[in-house]
C-alpha cells in the first residue's frame, strides 16, 4: 500500500488493491505497466525516473505479472504500456518503448 503522503514527483509500486487509491492521489500520474522480464520495459524504467524528477508527476509502476486484475481493467495486451491520469481520469495511453524527448512530447500535449 502506498502512503497518501506527498508522493508527487516519485516513483511508487502500484497493485491491485491500491490502484485506484494511487491514481487519485495526485493532479498527474503516470501509471507504468511492466514486468521483470520485459527487456522495453527495463528500459523505459530510467527515464521515467528522470520524468519523475524533472515534473511534478508521479510515475506508479504496476507489474503485470502479479496484478492481472488492474493489467485486465485497463485492457493491457503489450507492455510496456503508459496510461496517463489527471485527478484520477484516464486522458490518454500509450503502448510501446520510447526515447525520453519522445515521452517528454507526449507529456506536454497534455500537461502544458
Amino acid at each position: 500500500m502506498v502512503c497518501l503522503g506527498d508522493v508527487m514527483g516519485k516513483v511508487v509500486e502500484a497493485n491491485d488493491t491500491d490502484f485506484d487509491v494511487v491514481t487519485k492521489s495526485a493532479e498527474w500520474v503516470l501509471v507504468d505497466f511492466w514486468a521483470p522480464w520485459c527487456g522495453p520495459c527495463r528500459m523505459v524504467g530510467p527515464v521515467l525516473s528522470q520524468i519523475a524528477e524533472e515534473r511534478e508527476i508521479t510515475v506508479a509502476k504496476v507489474n503485470t505479472d502479479v496484478n492481472p486484475l488492474t493489467s485486465g481493467r485497463y485492457g493491457i495486451r503489450g507492455i510496456p504500456a503508459l496510461l496517463l491520469f489527471k485527478n484520477g481520469e484516464m486522458i490518454d495511453r500509450m503502448t510501446g518503448a520510447m526515447p525520453k524527448h519522445g515521452m517528454d512530447s507526449w507529456l506536454n500535449r497534455h500537461m502544458a
